[in-house]
């Protein structure tokens, strides 16, 4: 009987890796690539049970569930301290002028406790606090309190769970609210006039996630960040890019994002910081971002405390340093990367117009 269930979890095992390694934008396919610590954690198990099974199956189930582990390891170990860091630690050379502190958090829009997420932004005194699917109650509790101490921003209150708040003590500049690939998901495009001078580039974004209910593929998320990674690219400018991209950090879409854009993930080499699901602790996975040029180093990064969201905010307080761009080893996409970009962006917006 244990030999029946390890062969059947197995063979299960190894259709999701194989599924996640598929160049598809079918929303089963994609979400094949988010648990891959949960399949790899699972697949060990499968392995030390095997060494209890028949020897006939013994050496097929071991060797089966391990090239499951080294399939989602392959994937999961950069976002691991057992890896290199890709954003250099700021240092004692860190002008508090040039830096900047983001907080960003998906409140979840029926969610009512706006004094939790309050209190951490009193707590933690961020130069910019980005909510995601923040509505107009939302709005309502935020402004009062955030007003005075944050009083740039832009607002986009909406009842379809992609509304977006931007608060900010930094000057905000030609501040944008865009529509890059549907007509009701927004995105921010601004500039931060830092305190030393300098403008930094902001880019906020909630790309719908391939998921039932939602869209049937992941045509539309992946275009909205390659269309903002290609946007990135024509104006190499130090850049900051964040939000909820409904995609894990070491998806194939997330990555080829990072390759065309040139921005580099703060996560890697110090750990998976995962922000989704709060309540349940075995299927928790990195959904929210910060992403950063190569003009930026890292002074600290946290996930912070449950504000009664399916999400919990995620923090980093980063600092231009443009004289150590050379330190960092920037993603290079290829002709094919680029060409993959340009069809992909192309197919979803052919598809917002048929819709």
């Amino acid at each position: 009987m244990l030999t029946f269930v390890l062969a059947a979890a197995t063979a299960v095992l190894l259709a999701v890796s194989t599924l996640g390694r598929l160049s598809v934008h079918q929303w089963w396919a994609r979400l094949c690539e988010f648990p891959r610590l949960q399949i790899a954690s699972l697949a060990f198990l499968c392995l030390v049970l095997s060494l209890f099974t028949a020897p006939g199956w013994r050496l097929w189930l071991v060797l089966a569930n391990a090239l499951v582990i080294a399939v989602q390891l392959r994937r999961i170990l950069p976002y691991t301290r057992l890896m290199p860091i890709k954003v250099k630690r700021t240092g004692d050379g860190g002008d508090k002028q040039r830096c900047v502190a983001l907080l960003v958090a998906n409140v979840l829009t029926p969610n009512r406790d706006a004094p939790k997420l309050i209190e951490q932004i009193k707590a933690h005194q961020p130069d910019v606090v980005l909510t995601l699917e923040s509505d107009s109650w939302w709005q309502s509790q935020l402004d009062p309190v955030l007003e005075e101490g944050w009083p740039h921003s832009v607002k986009v209150p909406l009842d379809n769970l992609y509304g977006m708040h931007l608060y900010s003590r930094l000057p905000l500049e030609d501040a944008a609210v865009k529509w890059l690939i549907q007509d009701d998901i927004p995105s921010i495009h601004a500039w931060l006039r830092l305190p030393g001078g300098e403008r930094v580039r902001f880019y906020a974004l909630h790309p719908r996630p391939p998921a039932p209910g939602e869209s049937e593929t992941s045509l539309w998320r992946d275009g909205e960040l390659l269309l903002v990674g290609q946007m990135i690219d024509e104006a190499p400018q130090p850049t900051l890019a964040a939000g909820d991209l409904n995609d894990v950090a070491w998806s194939r879409s997330t990555r080829m994002f990072c390759r065309v854009s040139h921005m580099l993930d703060p996560r890697r080499g110090r750990g998976m910081f995962s922000t989704f699901h709060a309540k349940y602790p075995f299927l928790r996975w990195p959904l929210d971002h910060i992403f950063v040029s190569e003009h930026f180093t890292l002074t600290h990064m946290q996930r912070l405390e449950s504000i009664g969201s399916d999400h919990f905010p995620f923090m980093a307080t980063l600092c231009l340093q443009p004289l150590r761009k050379d330190e960092h080893d920037a993603p290079e996409a290829d002709a094919e990367d680029r060409e993959h970009a340009a069809k992909t962006i192309d197919e979803a917006k052919r598809q917002r117009q048929g819709a």
